[in-house]
Formats: structure tokens, C-alpha cells, sequence
């Protein structure tokens, strides 16, 4: 869903169309740009702030990108699922799921819970339920979303929206009906990238912290825990009310 060049997280899908993605315009390229994150982003939610839709269809060629191991040294996914402090029985929605890149580790986090990946791509959601599969995580469930709904089965503890938050259309309403999808006490938490940051999307496309955070309560949620340690994004947690 998407929705970076990973983050923006590529394989470039095209998650929300209309609600989620309709965003305003924000032409990126065919092909992501050399100093954008890999996976999260633009397959997310597969329009990119009103410009065309971000076609992830070989889902496998977008997977040498976001999943290239150099990712990891700036998106730390370990050091970030284990911020989520996420119990064994969890379940979690990773909205923007692209290739898998979290939802895979996060699966592995709750071997006795539930991780819905949600990409608006039919390929990525293809690749995503074929890699479960192969990777024999049992527990992990490819989840072909609308623009503006994650369609999620269930109610879940944890939303998790990297890089691709700026690439939802109405992010206020798509926020009110996220949180019609979390269970007493759940959490919805977006990373995405850092205005000043030289990865992810043009300047004018990036969403400063107090912007995201002032959307999500006009949508019910509070801002309950933030953490620090990514060099390129926020880390924002929410609970509703």
C-alpha cells in the first residue's frame, strides 16, 4: 500500500485506491528511487496522494528490493517488533504488508496469535500467502484490501502502518474505521519517514509527527508512547480515546 520507496515499501502496491490512497499527488516514479525505502511504502495503499496508481504486480522482482538486508540497518524491523511488546497470542494487522517484510517477523512474535497482512495489491497478496506457506508460518494470513478499508477478519490488538500512513486518502475516516477493527485496549502504531529524513518520498509528500498526530485524534485515538531509535522515521503508538 505503496503505500515508500520501501516505505513506500514497494513492490509498489496499490493498497487503498480510494480512501486510503486516493491521497493528493505526489508523483513518484515508476520504479522507486534509489534513496527510498524498499518495502512499507508506496505498495501500500497503491495510489500515491492523487497521482496514477503504483503497480506492484511482479511481486517477486519488488522482492529483491524490499527485502534486501541492507533495510535492515536503518528500519531495524527486531529492535521495532520488540517494541511492540507484542504478547504470544496477538494479533496483528501489518496494513501496507507488501512482500511480508514485517509481517513475516511479526508472525513469528505470536507463535499462538494471529498477523494479517494486508496489501491492496493482488500480487503482493499473492506472494505474501505463497511465502507463508513456504516459510511455514501457519499463523500468517495474506488479506487483499479496499482503498479505504484494511478488511481485516477480526478484531486485533495491534495496527501497524509502516511507511505508508502518507499514502492513505482520508486518513480520518480510514482511521475511525481501523478502529472499529481493535479490541479493548488495542494500538495502532505508525512509523513512517521524518520530513528533514533524505529516504522515502519527496519532502512535500511527508507527514510530520504532529500532523499525524493531531489526524488520529480528530479520528479517536490518543497518543500514549513514542520511541526514538529509528534513524530515518517516527515511531508513534495510539490507542483509541
Amino acid at each position: 500500500m505503496t503505500p515508500r520507496d520501501i516505505p513506500t515499501h514497494r513492490a509498489v502496491r496499490t493498497l487503498f485506491a480510494a480512501v486510503l490512497l486516493s491521497a493528493a499527488s505526489c508523483a513518484h516514479r515508476p520504479s522507486p528511487e534509489a534513496n527510498e525505502a524498499p518495502a512499507h511504502t508506496k505498495h501500500a495503499h497503491g495510489e500515491h496522494h492523487g497521482a496514477m496508481p503504483h503497480r506492484f504486480e511482479n511481486a517477486e522482482e519488488w522482492a529483491k528490493r524490499f527485502e534486501d538486508p541492507e533495510r535492515d540497518a536503518w528500519q531495524k524491523p527486531d529492535e521495532v517488533v520488540k517494541a511492540l511488546t507484542l504478547a504470544p497470542d496477538a494479533k496483528v494487522a501489518d496494513i501496507g504488508a507488501g512482500t511480508g517484510y514485517f509481517a513475516a517477523r511479526l508472525a513469528r512474535a505470536v507463535p499462538q496469535g494471529r498477523v494479517y497482512g494486508v496489501d491492496i495489491e493482488p500480487d503482493m497478496a499473492r506472494y505474501l500467502g505463497e511465502r507463508a506457506k513456504r516459510e511455514g508460518l501457519s499463523n500468517l494470513e495474506a488479506v487483499l484490501g479496499e482503498p479505504g478499508d484494511a478488511k481485516l477478519p477480526e478484531p486485533v490488538d495491534v495496527g501497524l502502518i509502516v511507511d505508508t500512513y502518507h499514502h492513505i486518502g482520508d486518513r480520518v475516516a480510514y482511521m475511525r474505521r481501523l478502529g472499529e477493527k481493535l479490541r479493548p485496549g488495542g494500538r495502532v502504531v505508525i512509523i513512517d519517514f521524518r520530513v528533514e529524513s533524505p529516504k522515502g518520498p519527496p519532502r512535500e509528500h511527508k507527514l510530520s509527527p504532529e500532523q499525524v498526530r493531531g489526524e488520529l485524534e480528530a479520528a479517536g485515538y490518543r497518543l500514549t508512547q513514542t520511541h526514538d531509535f529509528l534513524p530515518d522515521q517516527y515511531f508513534l503508538v495510539f490507542q483509541r480515546g
